[in-house]
């Protein structure tokens, strides 16, 4: 009969959680009679756990658990002897796994789960979390390929899971100036964006690194490093940053910024799929008249161009044009010549152009946004260069973590800035620059026996089915080959 109360107690606990914030006047004594204002009463408490404790997953538990306010029960990685320590140091009572499906089969009592792994983990831990009931937020990109970013935004409609992605920018309160500018119409028609970066800021467009056991780190457990992809030796230089230039294991420079610069235009323009994409990269020549050829890897920089169709917010088609390795659009002639455009330096950086106008933003993580309107009567509006910032991160994972509490659904949920609903969308239309990358690098042979480029074209994208429809070879990458154990 005690046993049996006990799992009464822990069922009315989860149903609190689950259902949001009605079930408390039922379950639970009220804070204030417990311990006084201010006082959290261990049942209003969420159980959450990491996975990725080291580098951004360090922060993201710390944000996570709101100073303290949350229980981190668990934390995961696949090497406690890096930057994790911090996280381990910090919540010293949390246990320790490598395998976050042998943390999540073990510990049923989580109830939301941050995810900060390298970019070809994100699907597949998220996917296994949220079979299990367990909110989740992942960090950006939301997943590795297109269709893993489909099924994961069905999945959190249908098994009703809290979600966010990290793009914590999305958060910022300064996006409203954006969004106002936009919305007052003062711009006239906008038909055109562009936005750059100054990544990679990390070796890319070489050969992919020589594999040697000998130099694995002891406390590396390498097999589950790998996750989702083929199983090879021990590869110095991918772990824990290096990987982010190859494709089995990263996105390149849009994975990395493209869900914070590319978020700007996409949420307040009111964006959808786009029907194209066309790019061109850049050549390296270390032999005379032969570039170099490394299709494994993401290209030192690259150009990309992509349409949307006209949208409530923006009223006529819109052509969105990216660009990586330190490539910016030219200087436009309404902007002062002196003043940068984008960000510090104009080394990342969002234009959204219309007939009468421009406005400028710099990326959109933890960067100040510096919003500045231009108009070509000479008029200006500017936002401040330095935000006031009254939570880290613009309080992303904290009001993440109220939705949890408040339940699917519920108003805290509805305001997050980037459940899947809206992350899922915008991480396929990042991810569909990286597909036009990846068949701009197909070769085959021709009938004189040579390898030749031959999806050099532009692709036609049928949104709602996932498709091009115009090169079938490109479809491909829409996907991936997935590991026994890992499969989404």
């Amino acid at each position: 009969m005690k046993k049996k109360k006990c799992k009464k107690a822990v069922d009315s606990r989860r149903s609190f959680i689950k259902k949001g914030a009605m079930a408390s006047s039922i379950f639970f004594v009220p804070r204030h009679v417990l311990g006084g204002v201010g006082y959290t009463a261990p049942s209003d408490r969420l159980n959450i756990a990491a996975i990725g404790a080291g580098g951004k997953g360090a922060s993201d538990i710390r944000n996570a658990s709101v100073g303290g306010r949350e229980k981190v029960v668990a934390l995961c990685d696949v090497d406690f002897s890096g930057s994790a320590k911090k996280s381990v140091e910090l919540f010293p009572k949390a246990k320790l796994y490598a395998d976050f499906r042998e943390m999540l089969d073990k510990e049923k009592g989580i109830d939301a789960v941050t995810i900060s792994t390298p970019d070809h983990v994100h699907g597949p831990a998220a996917a296994y979390a949220m079979e299990r009931g367990v909110h989740v937020y992942v960090q950006k990109p939301m997943t590795h390929n297109i269709r893993e970013a489909r099924m994961l935004t069905e999945m959190a409609r249908s098994k009703k899971i809290v979600t966010q992605m990290g793009n914590q920018g999305g958060s910022n309160p300064l996006l409203g100036m954006v969004q106002k500018w936009v919305d007052s119409g003062d711009l006239g028609k906008i038909s055109k964006v562009q936005v750059w970066t100054n990544r990679p800021v990390w070796p890319q467009g070489g050969a992919f690194p020589k594999p040697d056991p000998s130099a694995k780190p002891k406390d590396l457990n390498w097999d589950l490093w790998l996750g989702p992809s083929e199983f090879k030796p021990y590869t110095p230089n991918l772990h824990p940053f290096g990987w982010r230039g190859w494709w089995e294991y990263g996105t390149g420079a849009l994975g990395d910024v493209g869900c914070h610069l590319i978020d700007i235009p996409f949420r307040t323009l009111g964006l959808k799929y786009p029907t194209d994409a066309e790019c061109s990269v850049g050549a390296v020549y270390t032999n005379m008249w032969n570039a170099d050829y490394h299709p494994e890897g993401c290209p030192a920089s690259s150009f990309i161009t992509l349409h949307f169709g006209a949208t409530e917010k923006s009223q006529s088609p819109i052509e969105m044009t990216w660009s990586d390795g330190g490539i910016r659009p030219a200087h436009p002639e309404i902007i002062p010549a002196d003043h940068e455009i984008g960000g510090n330096g104009s080394q990342n950086g969002v234009l959204i152009i219309g007939e009468k106008g421009i406005i400028s933003t710099n990326i959109n993580d933890s960067s100040p946004l510096m919003p500045k309107l231009y108009m070509n009567d000479g008029s200006t509006d500017f936002g401040p260069e330095v935000e006031p910032n009254d939570e880290p991160e613009y309080g992303h994972q904290r009001l993440w973590i109220d939705a949890c509490k408040a339940g699917f659904g519920s108003k805290e949920h509805l305001g997050l800035t980037s459940s899947f609903d809206y992350a899922g969308p915008m991480t396929e239309t990042v991810l569909m620059g990286n597909l036009a990358i990846r068949s701009y690098l197909l070769q085959r042979e021709n009938e004189k026996g040579k390898m030749e480029f031959f999806a050099r074209k532009k692709l036609l994208w049928d949104g709602e089915n996932m498709r091009i429809t115009n090169l079938e070879e490109a479809n491909q990458f829409v996907t991936r080959n997935y590991r026994p154990g890992f499969v989404v």
